[in-house]
């Protein structure tokens, strides 16, 4: 009989440590609606899996990107209400990735820690592939890029080959760097020209740092959904069964000469 795997549950105290909050933020968000209420157990135990811990990653790093609570509830409000802890990953991802890079220096045991499981040589190769961390001649410390760590290691248990893995990154850093960069053209032809050519004022500058920090958060919510739509679009066109081939209306007769099919006459009546 086929087993499936339990979804890990926290409770509040191993919710707010594994995302390195307080439990005074975690029931905070929550009364805020931020955060989905737990699933309430035996002796009244509040149970939170691995969706609440993804939407507070990307809670936290909204805050990160300078976004008021209000800000964040709208944010949050436009996303489906069935977003796997997967998909919150990802926007968690996307999100800091337009904020500077905090790569930062961790130690094999930290690494694990912080990633709550062992990791073996095939894992920190896999992470590594993803742009998770990067070796250096030291092999027990790492320079770990700590926005994606919580994706890279969800994607271990993937059965994905590692030359896969560094296939697919190289794809998707090309296609997000062309993009980039059309953006960034249009916005500088379409509105930073207009503006530094209306004058030297203050505030036209102080305007268009507000216009690119909000516009930010649009920006990724457009390419993850515009991707998602054009993955899916993709996976089914690829994996849809071929069509069975129409049959013919007439079946050949011992002679050679075609004849109507049983029935074909009727319907071309």
């Amino acid at each position: 009989m086929e087993q499936h795997a339990v979804e890990p549950t926290y409770t509040v105290d191993e919710l707010a440590a594994r995302a390195g909050v307080t439990v005074r933020t975690v029931r905070f968000y929550g009364t805020r609606g931020l955060l989905p209420p737990p699933v309430i157990g035996a002796r009244r135990v509040g149970h939170y899996g691995a969706a609440h811990l993804s939407r507070l990653g990307l809670i936290e790093e909204l805050q990160r990107q300078g976004m008021t609570l209000a800000a964040i509830e709208r944010y949050l409000e436009q996303l489906p209400p069935d977003l796997s802890a997967q998909d919150l990953a990802i926007h968690r991802a996307l999100v800091a990735s337009w904020a500077p890079e905090s790569a930062e220096e961790i130690t094999r045991q930290e690494l694990q820690r912080r990633a709550g499981r062992q990791l073996g040589e095939r894992d920190v190769e896999r992470l590594a592939a993803m742009g998770v961390l990067d070796r250096g001649p030291d092999p027990d410390v790492f320079r770990l890029d700590g926005a994606l760590l919580r994706l890279g290691v969800e994607l271990l248990d993937v059965p994905i080959e590692h030359e896969t893995i560094l296939a697919s990154r190289t794809v998707l850093l090309e296609h997000a760097r062309a993009a980039a960069q059309e953006l960034a053209r249009l916005f500088r032809e379409q509105v930073w020209s207009p503006y530094r050519e209306s004058g030297a004022d203050p505030d036209h500058l102080a305007a268009m740092r507000s216009l690119s920090a909000h516009m930010q958060p649009m920006v990724v919510q457009a390419l993850l959904t515009a991707f998602q739509r054009s993955l899916s679009e993709e996976l089914r066109a690829a994996f849809r069964s071929p069509e069975p081939e129409p049959e013919p209306d007439t079946e050949p007769d011992p002679g050679g000469e075609p004849c109507p099919r049983p029935g074909a006459a009727r319907l071309s009546r």
